[in-house]
């Protein structure tokens, strides 16, 4: 087990670095210079610089005074080796610090999320399953391929209407109210809490489909297998068949699914934040793309990339784990 996680971790930090680059490559060919507007903007505060020497101090910081592969080790050596990923131009403060100021509301809204998605869905897609073909397998199909099938924006959208304009219980954006710093501490975390129901919501309904068809499609599979029918044949019970023997073999593949989502819940649900106001990471990188954030914008497709692979290593380490059958070589 040990060689395989060195084998794979310096794979993936093999796969990191081209990745990196192709991220690079990316936004040195954006076709607008906003290291330009950038020089522009600050040549034209008063007592400032001249609109020249802006723009070549600026290229000289982040590389982009010579050619492209001089410019990704220029950035490699500047930020990865050192942890400095420059300061955020949108938000004028240093990436990593912005980073840490926003990415807990992300975490919180996704750990949230998650444990919902995993409560409703593998309940339902069991239920599903035992009962299959029937009205109520029918009705928890029919809601799952809805929650599939419709985006987060049409959801969010019922939701703030339906809640927020019709019955007035929540805030249909932002994390705090306007009167957030009169209230007391316990006032406080439960006008936070009031402001998270809807996005929480959202995230769960646009989740719980999939997990919920793929859950009932494996017990569907193990429930027709051999050792099934033995157990039956030996006059167990119904639900211990279904507790003991058909459940544990159904979570198998639905550990791997869940190890690899575990990284997504620091990468922000950047459609959802949007739409809510929530100033999660999310949120604060879609805001840094449009503005032309080039630090911030680096640093946030590099930290995805690294969440997806280290989703990877954990959803193959979990199968090893929960699974017997699975021999490291």
């Amino acid at each position: 087990m040990w060689k395989f996680l060195v084998r794979r971790i310096l794979l993936s930090i093999v796969i990191l670095f081209f990745v990196s680059f192709i991220v690079y490559f990316i936004m040195r060919a954006l076709p607008t210079s906003y290291v330009e507007a950038i020089a522009r903007e600050r040549a034209s505060l008063p007592g400032g610089r001249s609109y020249t020497e802006w723009l070549q101090q600026l290229n000289q910081v982040y590389h982009l005074d010579g050619n492209v592969i001089e410019g990704f080790f220029g950035w490699l050596k500047d930020s990865i080796f050192t942890g400095d990923f420059g300061e955020s131009w949108a938000y004028n403060v240093p990436v990593v610090q912005k980073f840490k100021d926003v990415i807990w509301d992300s975490f919180i809204l996704g750990f949230i999320s998650l444990v919902l998605q995993l409560v409703i869905s593998i309940p339902l897609g069991i239920i599903a399953a035992r009962k299959q073909y029937s009205r109520l397998d029918y009705s928890i199909s029919v809601f799952a391929l809805i929650g599939i099938s419709l985006p987060s924006f049409f959801f969010a959208t019922l939701l703030k209407l339906g809640f927020s304009y019709k019955l007035g219980w929540f805030e249909p954006i932002g994390k705090v109210s306007r009167f957030y710093d009169q209230l007391t501490p316990i006032g406080q975390f439960f006008d936070v809490a009031s402001h998270y129901v809807l996005p929480i919501m959202t995230l769960t309904i646009v989740s719980i489909g999939f997990l919920m068809r793929y859950t009932r499609t494996n017990m569907l599979e193990v429930l027709n297998s051999d050792y099934i029918r033995t157990a039956r044949a030996k006059g167990l019970s119904e639900n211990k068949v279904i507790n003991k023997h058909a459940f544990r073999n159904t979570l198998i593949p639905i550990v791997t699914i869940v190890g690899g989502t575990l990284p997504g819940l620091f990468a922000g649900a950047m459609i959802t934040e949007q739409l809510f106001s929530i100033p999660g990471i999310g949120y604060t990188a879609y805001n840094a793309m449009i503005k032309g954030d080039i630090p911030f914008s680096m640093f946030y497709l590099v930290f995805l990339a690294t969440l997806t692979l280290i989703g990877t290593l954990i959803a193959d380490i979990l199968y090893a784990v929960v699974d017997p059958r699975v021999r490291v070589n």
